[in-house]
């Protein structure tokens, strides 16, 4: 057993290095108490029947403190009180920026544990250190040099910071909301107008924000359900005006924290406040109120943990926002009001884009294997054509082709600005590819067609071509996004593509299901579309080139496409007809600057229009049906024999992720023995799924995981099968209600007075 005694010394105690002999010696310090403790010892051991062993020192000093004393000038210590070193030659003046600020300031033992005292000092010191920092800072060292020790008046360093901490305003605000699924509270303190922020969000780093609207954050998180004590944000910073060069009218409000726990864990806290002013500022209170996070815990390097991201949302109230404006700090705290106002005002009321949107100098990439372009007749005389890129495994290596079919007017798969993108992709991998160009595509010039006869006639047409190349026994893997998805279901369930022809399908957005978002669904119930058929007459293409020669006709359907309500704004003429029009095809800040314009500017210049009365016929149904509305198709589920892949975007713009869950559903009722994969990919709209700077790494993979297996023969299923009666009980999690991603009951309404109050205002300017 051990025996300590705990108490005073004599503080007498010296360590010295003997300069000839290079050694340390130490001289230990008096204890007056020391026969005292050995007879209380001696008593214990007696009772205890043991024998005592002092140690060969008797008194020893547990946890040594001094060496760097505190004093008043250099002849009784090291440092003077603020912890800063002082300079040998002179009494008045100190190293400039060399502080000790450990144990070695305490002169003497303080009779306990000296953590918390040690600590206390170190705080001490650090502040003075932090106020010289920033001072030096805003100075650039040229006042830091020879400044005195002088404690009996205000330093320059204390003025400084003085002034400083009047023109920060401080923030107090507090949210609740689930992250996980758990309840959490977060409790923050902002300083605002703090200079040094480091933002770790490049692309939000790229708008211009006031001093005032940037700072950093302390305070602490509560979710008791994942850590039963505080989450402490140890490092955060905050941007209430954070815009990306992509999305120039959206304002971000950006939250990143570095939380610790006491268990000594640690978390990375990401939120976003969005304020798009897509929709006018009908949903201005929620987007500044909502806070999308997500909360992810830091592991070391070597560590094996599987990584666990949170999401969730938190939201202010608006008793708890009039209290965090009630109680604002400082002396800048009217100017804080006016420019947070400010920015909402331009976002919201006077929408005038923020960063830089000049024009690029598009280089696109040549890297793209020799391809042969098959001019190809279908069925009803029709010209097609489709684009091959050749495999270059030979004889038994050799794998089966892939077909791509694009959306509507849109290109998807072939993207020349871009590094990555599904062609080249697919290539590497070893398949021979085809690029399906179907009448669908900008360049035909028909003006007659629907999406019935992309499945009807094309389709088949680029199949039987594949298989007069190859073996009649080939099978091809089939990819499909949007409206490429409905009408490879119209070919397969119509008969007219045999279901033995095809090793797999995988389906972006769009497949045998039609269900849109609200917006959208609401713009395919009005008549716009028959409306805009009236005013286009014979010529059923509309040029989108902002230099475009067109006819009064085509000026005005632009113009009222251009005063339509859309997701997000842009600042590219033909990028907003097309969305007036169509809707947003894609989150921008998803896409890279560089495909944006060759998209717009090169690639989707005439927008095809025929087909969208098939189109909204589909939409207001549902699920495929025949040109003339008939359910011809979805009654041959026998059809259907083939593995299939069917992928949403989880951030709905268009098609909401509810097309892929009734598509997988029905796959696993009618076709319970092949393999049916669904899969929602967070972050992603619509077309981005497939031209997303990022769809390389989180989108691609499920596409070829799915060719693979079916390549290796696994395109049944595993496991038991599963009863109607169990599919019906499935609940779709990414289900957002009947209003998608505008989910308040009276948003409709608003929209319908606003279309309303639109077209009553073009028919009187031009009729």
């Amino acid at each position: 057993m051990v025996l300590i005694a705990v108490g005073h010394d004599e503080s007498d105690g010296k360590i010295i290095l003997q300069k000839g002999t290079k050694k340390i010696c130490f001289t230990s310090p008096q204890d007056p108490l020391l026969p005292r403790k050995i007879k209380a010892f001696q008593k214990l051991t007696k009772k205890l029947g043991g024998l005592l062993f002092m140690s060969k020192y008797r008194s020893t000093a547990v946890h040594l403190l001094g060496g760097c004393n505190v004093s008043a000038d250099p002849s009784g210590g090291v440092c003077n009180p603020n912890g800063q070193v002082f300079e040998p030659d002179s009494s008045t003046k100190v190293h400039p920026g060399l502080y000790v600020c450990d144990a070695s300031l305490i002169p003497c033992s303080v009779g306990k544990n000296p953590s918390l005292t040690i600590t206390t000092a170190a705080e001490h010191i650090s502040k003075n250190l932090v106020q010289e920092a920033l001072k030096y800072k805003s100075s650039n060292g040229l006042e830091c040099v020879g400044k005195t020790a002088d404690q009996g008046q205000e330093s320059f360093i204390e003025k400084n910071v003085i002034n400083r901490h009047r023109e920060m305003v401080m923030v107090n605000e507090t949210m609740k909301g689930y992250v996980g699924g758990m309840p959490c509270t977060a409790y923050l303190k902002m300083r605002m107008n703090y200079q040094d922020q480091t933002f770790s969000d490049v692309k939000l780093g790229t708008g211009k924000s006031h001093p005032l609207l940037k700072g950093k954050v302390g305070g602490h998180v509560e979710i008791r359900a994942f850590e039963k004590d505080d989450l402490h944000i140890i490092d955060g910073n905050v941007n209430l005006c954070a815009v990306d060069d992509r999305t120039p009218y959206t304002q971000y409000m950006q939250y990143d924290f570095l939380l610790a726990a006491s268990t000594g864990s640690r978390y990375i806290l990401k939120g976003r406040k969005i304020m798009n002013p897509s929709f006018f500022p009908l949903y201005a209170w929620r987007e500044m109120t909502t806070l999308h996070v997500t909360l992810e815990k830091v592991f070391e390097e070597d560590s094996k943990d599987e990584k666990v991201v949170l999401k969730g949302e938190l939201y202010i109230s608006m008793t708890e926002l009039l209290k965090s404006i009630i109680r604002l700090q400082g002396n800048n705290r009217g100017r804080f009001i006016c420019l947070l106002s400010g920015s909402f005002l331009r976002t919201y009321f006077l929408p005038i884009p923020r960063g830089n949107q000049g024009d690029l100098v598009l280089s696109e990439d040549k890297s793209y294997p020799t391809s042969t372009l098959h001019e190809i007749k279908a069925e009803d005389g029709f010209t097609i054509s489709c684009r091959q890129w050749k495999s270059k495994l030979q004889g038994d290596e050799k794998l089966n082709p892939v077909l791509l079919l694009n959306a509507y007017a849109i290109e998807s798969f072939q993207l020349p600005t871009e590094p990555n993108d599904l062609v080249r992709t697919l290539i590497e991998e070893g398949h021979e590819t085809w690029l399906l160009n179907s009448r669908l595509h900008p360049l035909n010039p028909s003006n007659d067609f629907t999406i019935e006869d992309v499945g009807k006639f094309d389709i088949p047409a680029a199949i039987n071509k594949i298989l007069e190349i190859h073996e009649p026994s080939t099978k091809v893997h089939v990819v499909a996004h949007c409206v490429g998805g409905s009408a490879i279901h119209i070919a397969i369930m119509g008969g007219h593509v045999s279901a033995t022809h095809i090793a797999s399908l995988s389906c972006t957005n769009s497949s045998m299901f039609f269900k849109l978002n609200a917006m959208s669904t609401f713009k395919m119930w009005l008549p716009l579309i028959p409306l805009s058929m009236f005013i286009l007459g014979n010529d059923k293409t509309l040029p989108l080139m902002e230099t475009s020669n067109i006819s009064s006709r085509h000026h005005l359907l632009k113009l009222i496409a251009s005063f339509i309500p859309r997701t997000e704004r842009c600042t590219c003429f033909e990028c907003e007809v097309f969305s007036g029009v169509f809707g947003n095809a894609f989150w921008h800040e998803n896409i890279t600057p560089t495909l944006h314009q060759w998209l717009t500017k090169k690639n989707t210049t005439r927008l095809p229009m025929a087909a969208f009365p098939h189109l909204r016929k589909m939409s207001n149904s549902g699920f495929i049906v025949d040109s003339k509305g008939c359910n011809s198709y979805l009654i041959h589920p026998e059809r259907m024999a083939l593995p299939t892949l069917y992928i949403s975007g989880g951030r709905s713009l268009l098609v909401t992720p509810q097309t892929s869950f009734l598509a997988h559903k029905y796959m696993k009722l009618h076709q319970p023995g092949f393999r049916h994969e669904r899969v929602v990919v967070e972050g992603f709209g619509h077309s981005d799924l497939l031209v997303g700077e990022e769809s390389h790494k989180k989108v691609f993979p499920h596409i070829l995981s799915q060719i693979r297996l079916a390549e290796q023969g696994e395109i049944h299923a595993k496991g038991k099968k599963c009863s109607k009666e169990a599919l019906d009980r499935e609940d779709d999690q990414y289900y957002e209600g009947n209003f998608g991603i505008f989910g308040t009951w009276f948003s409709p309404f608003v929209v319908i007075m606003l279309l309303f109050i639109s077209l009553s205002w073009l028919v009187a300017v031009f009729f």
